[in-house]
């Protein structure tokens, strides 16, 4: 499923228009993507939590040349679905 089969399955089960579910669709990411890029963790009661973690930089290894190379440090989102979310996908 992708972003424009998320749109037409809003659209469909809420009776709105496919422009109006897109908008919809989108400032929902907009708003996950904000509040993450910010630190904050987005809680979604019976969904799940979107949060952040910080990774160190660490040395790597080219898998071409087999030269050493510094990873950066970054920030990686994470997700950890629900207990609702869980029992539905796996019953």
């Amino acid at each position: 499923m992708n972003k424009q089969d998320v749109v037409a399955a809003v659209a469909r089960r809420s009776g709105i228009s496919k422009a109006s579910a897109d908008d919809a669709v989108g400032a929902v990411f907009g708003a996950i993507t904000d509040a993450l890029r910010k630190g904050e963790d987005v809680r979604l009661v019976g969904f799940g939590t979107f949060s952040t973690r910080r990774r160190a930089a660490r040395p790597g290894r080219n898998p071409r040349t087999g030269e050493t190379i510094q990873i950066p440090a970054s920030t990686q989102p994470k997700f950890k679905p629900g207990r609702p979310l869980k029992d539905a996908v796996n019953g």
